[in-house]
């Protein structure tokens, strides 16, 4: 057997980020930059009001105070949006609005509550003001470039294009970015056991469960879901769907048929298709197989990435966790751990697999003064690769070394926490 960190790494060297694509800007959200983005423009664009008030000469107004006000006549007004800039001469101001241009005669703003009218605001521009405050040179203008200048750097190559990121960049006159794209994933249950939801259950037939939970897995994970297949357990027609799949995804996922039964169709059909099948030392998930689906004309590996997991529903779901989730972050550009990792402690114990590692789906009952959250298993069948009915109960899962015997109570163990 290999241990699950060997088997990651083995996934990790094959899950390098994906060619870069470049997208308009608005669809970039959620990605990864590869390449920065600079200012295409100033930001402000233009010297522009702060406030909403009156744009004047210092000098027109020049010792006003509420005990001797100055008076101006308004000659012009400057919604926001106006490309208008209107000559103001001595005596003279213009009536602006909050993020109007400033016209190229004035030097300061005096907001309305600097005026004897104050806020009381008409839609008309009244003829005559009077203000009663001297403004301070360049009070409440907005200089043009004071937030950033054209050629400067916006975000750069690596950066998340979150809202706010999308945001800043299209005011920087972005209208493009290159990036990492999602990886595009199909999903595909093997077995001919397996029923679509609702349908009539017969003797030996169960409904597959698999299919919609890597469905939501994937989707979760910010993978885009390409395509979703059930094959059964017939070689031929699996390694046909497999291969019109491949076309156009960057990862399959299957289900079931990995083991050493004889009807495993996943193994059959792919250990001689650039698929290497391996026992994982962990609990469940034991058998695992990975790789790069050789070209169907049998030339090199070019194909996407195969992950093969058993068919139980929980180990799908710790497989998940443990190596595709990795790697689909890796594919995407991410860096970092693919999971937050908290300390939990054990309000309950339970028995572990002799020399594998657990991953014990958990629920949290709350956190201590320390941070470090109580925990419990999910389910009173503790880690059982088939006890999927209670696997929503699950918030984390719990990671017993391989050399313990048993997790009892008032144990540290590491957690992983996961979406319910």
């Amino acid at each position: 057997m290999v241990s699950l960190e060997t088997h990651l790494a083995s996934v990790l060297r094959e899950s390098g980020p994906l060619a870069p694509v470049t997208v308009p800007i608005e669809q970039g959200l959620g990605l990864r930059l590869a390449a920065d983005i600079v200012a295409v423009h100033a930001l402000p664009t233009v010297d522009n009001s702060a406030m909403d008030g009156y744009a004047v000469r210092r000098a027109s107004v020049a010792g006003a105070s509420p005990a001797a006000p100055v008076r101006l006549r308004v000659v012009a007004d400057i919604p926001a949006g106006s490309g208008d800039d209107p000559a103001l001469r001595d005596g003279e101001c213009a009536r602006i609005m909050t993020g109007a241009p400033v016209p190229s005669d004035a030097d300061a703003i005096v907001p309305f509550e600097a005026t004897t009218l104050g806020t009381d605001i008409a839609t008309a521009a009244p003829e005559a003001i009077d203000v009663t405050n001297e403004p301070r040179p360049a009070a409440h203008i907005r200089r043009r470039g004071e937030d950033i200048e054209p050629g400067e750097l916006v975000l750069p190559a690596g950066a998340r294009l979150g809202a706010r990121a999308v945001a800043a960049a299209i005011a920087a006159g972005a209208t493009t970015a290159v990036v990492v794209p999602r990886p595009r994933v199909a999903v595909v249950s093997t077995g001919d056991e397996l029923l679509p939801a609702g349908a009539p259950l017969t003797r030996g037939r169960i409904p597959d469960s698999n299919s919609p939970l890597l469905a939501g897995l994937v989707t979760e994970a910010g993978a885009e879901l390409a395509r979703v297949e059930r094959a059964g357990d017939e070689p031929g027609p699996f390694i046909d769907a497999l291969y019109a799949l491949a076309r156009d995804v960057d990862v399959v996922i299957t289900t079931g048929g990995v083991s050493v039964g004889a009807f495993d169709v996943v193994r059959i059909a792919l250990e001689e298709r650039g698929v290497e099948f391996h026992k994982v030392a962990m609990q469940p998930g034991k058998p695992q197989g990975f790789g790069r689906l050789a070209r169907s004309d049998g030339e090199g590996r070019s194909g996407p990435l195969m992950f093969c997991l058993p068919g139980n529903p929980v180990s799908v779901f710790v497989s998940f966790e443990a190596f595709v989730r990795p790697a689909l972050r890796a594919l995407a550009g991410e860096v970092g751990p693919a999971h937050i990792e908290r300390v939990g402690i054990a309000s309950e114990g339970w028995r572990c697999p002799p020399g594998r590692l657990q991953l014990m789906p958990v629920r949290t009952l709350g956190v201590d003064g320390n941070g470090r959250s109580a925990i419990a298993p999910a389910t009173a069948g503790g880690s059982g690769s088939h006890l999927v009915a209670r696997l929503a109960r699950a918030d984390a899962l719990a990671i017993a070394p391989a050399d313990a015997a048993d997790v009892r109570v008032g144990d540290e163990l590491t957690i992983w926490e996961v979406l319910p």
